[in-house]
């Protein structure tokens, strides 16, 4: 993400911190589109490793710590992993501090399930196309990646941010071995919720 941009939602994040308002896109609880897709499939880590894009200030992430996965949060606002490490002193979820655009190599093909909510669309659209590709190159072989944003129209222009993401861009995270195997357009057709999965045998990343 740009120097611009991480500055702005770090902007956020630190005058909530300050007494202000909560950042809007904050649920204040584990994202009901999560929620219900995980309570579908009876959704279980068993020990599996789990990695939430954006996590800000940690409810997705606990959410998945909870169902048993071993999970990391990043996010670029260094006061929202601080924030998330302070309101979940005993968690076992990894939080660090990280760039959706340059991700550690180590990262690569490493996690079973990834979801992303909300983080591409916060980002201007000449950067969604390399930011959904650097997030679908950390699902590893038989790994799932789930992709929530809010939806935009083919060819409609928006005032950002938020971009939100049109139906031809959903088709950017299909990387690498990637495949987009379902798209659900839910809440009267507000939001998108994608699934893509990887083979098996596929570990290109």
């Amino acid at each position: 993400m740009t120097g611009e941009m991480s500055g702005i939602f770090e902007e956020f994040y630190a005058s909530a911190e300050a007494g202000g308002a909560r950042p809007p896109w904050d649920y204040g609880a584990p994202r009901p589109q999560l929620v219900e897709w995980a309570e579908t499939r009876d959704l279980a880590g068993s020990g599996r490793e789990a990695l939430v894009v954006g996590c800000g200030y940690g409810a997705d992430a606990e959410f998945l710590a909870l169902l048993g996965f071993r999970t990391t949060g990043f996010d670029f606002a260094p006061t929202a992993i601080a924030a998330a490490r302070r309101t979940y002193p005993d968690s076992e979820v990894d939080y660090l501090v990280a760039d959706v655009l340059d991700l550690p190599r180590a990262w690569q093909g490493r996690f079973d399930l990834v979801v992303e909510s909300l983080t591409v669309q916060s980002m201007p659209p000449e950067q969604h196309s390399v930011a959904a590709q650097s997030i679908a190159a950390l699902v590893a072989p038989a790994g799932t990646l789930l992709v929530l944003a809010t939806t935009r129209d083919e060819g409609a222009e928006v005032e950002g941010p938020p971009w939100p993401l049109s139906r031809t861009e959903l088709d950017a995270f299909a990387y690498r071995g990637l495949a987009l195997r379902r798209v659900e357009r839910i809440q009267d057709g507000a939001w998108w919720r994608a699934e893509l999965t990887r083979g098996v045998g596929d570990s290109r990343t």
